[in-house]
């Protein structure tokens, strides 16, 4: 009996443990200040810690049935008249960045108080957290973590917001289904010779030699917002659907919002980040291939394509009748 109630214990202190593992590792990938041992626990550069074994490490959430990322097939995608306009509440604030960080997985930018999104079919505001970005090996091996029709771009920028209910309180969002909105965005190759472009992404990228080694960040100087590095996208067109967080826990707790338009930074900027930042201290690797593969199709709706052209044709019709009740 008493060996019986020891077997008992160690197995609830064991469930116990692994719960606050997979709340910590969720935390791990939603707060860049928070310095977290699970991160040993998976990697995208050694093939015994990588994507590819995620859901062995991490069952209880990286082998769910709603995963991200996923190739998004446009032809696939169905109407949802819900999907409206975002509202972006001080996206252009130049104060919006408030640090960089070289997590030894990705380089974050933690955003200020006060910047939120809401409209765009969600159902509640959100408070915006931080960014992150996924890339390959420079400009020629692409490395976004979405896809479209097949397609693979350089780079994916991810902005990561949480239900304001929840206060920027991660371990409760990562627990609501809906908890958690991501927005992302595709970054490709700007045509021409141009370099150093956009100035607003240029000058991003220029704190990357500051935080070079894994666990380095540094303050970011007022001047960038978020609208200058959301530069020439159309916020209003979009895909959606519900799916992951695509780094460990995996936590199936995101509405994922991924935009249409790309955003055209020069190859210069985008090789930077492949050929600066390290998985850890100054011999170690450089940073490269940091996405997930592409996981099972979910769900995926977009605006109806009828909805701005009714609108057009209904004021086209109305022209027609004031037009003909002025001949009367």
């Amino acid at each position: 009996m008493t060996a019986l109630r020891s077997l008992h214990s160690e197995k609830k202190r064991s469930c116990v443990k692994m719960n606050w593992l997979l709340s910590l590792a969720a935390v791990c990938v939603l707060v860049p200040s928070v310095h977290c041992a699970t991160d040993a626990g998976w990697c995208y550069h050694n093939e015994s810690c990588s994507d590819t074994n995620w859901p062995t490490l991490f069952p209880s959430y990286c082998a769910g049935s709603r995963q991200s990322p996923i190739n998004i097939v446009s032809a696939s995608a169905t109407a949802d008249s819900n999907l409206t306009a975002f509202t972006f509440t001080n996206y252009n604030s130049n104060s919006a960045l408030k640090k960089i960080k070289n997590t030894g997985k990705t380089v974050k930018v933690t955003l200020a108080s006060g910047i939120k999104i809401s409209g765009g079919g969600l159902s509640d505001p959100y408070d915006s957290l931080q960014f992150h970005l996924h890339w390959g090996n420079g400009s020629s091996v692409p490395g976004s973590e979405h896809c479209v029709n097949g397609k693979r771009y350089p780079m994916e920028l991810h902005i990561v917001n949480s239900k304001a209910t929840y206060n920027g309180n991660t371990d409760l969002a990562v627990k609501d289904s809906t908890g958690l909105a991501a927005l992302g965005f595709f970054i490709e190759e700007m045509s021409g010779d141009a370099t150093g472009q956009p100035a607003k992404w240029n000058l991003l990228s220029s704190y990357l030699s500051d935080i070079e080694n894994s666990g380095s960040s540094m303050a970011v100087a007022s001047g960038i917002s978020l609208d200058d590095l959301l530069e020439g996208v159309d916020r209003t067109k979009y895909y959606r659907y519900l799916g992951s967080l695509t780094t460990p826990a995996c936590n199936e707790a995101v509405v994922w919002t991924v935009f249409k338009d790309t955003i055209k930074v020069s190859k210069d900027v985008i090789d930077r980040f492949s050929t600066t930042v390290r998985i850890a201290g100054n011999s170690s690797e450089l940073m490269v291939k940091v996405f997930r593969s592409v996981q099972p199709a979910q769900s995926v709706t977009t605006q109806s394509s009828c909805s701005t052209s009714g609108y057009s044709l209904g004021l086209m019709a109305l022209s027609l009748v004031l037009g003909r009740g002025r001949a009367i």
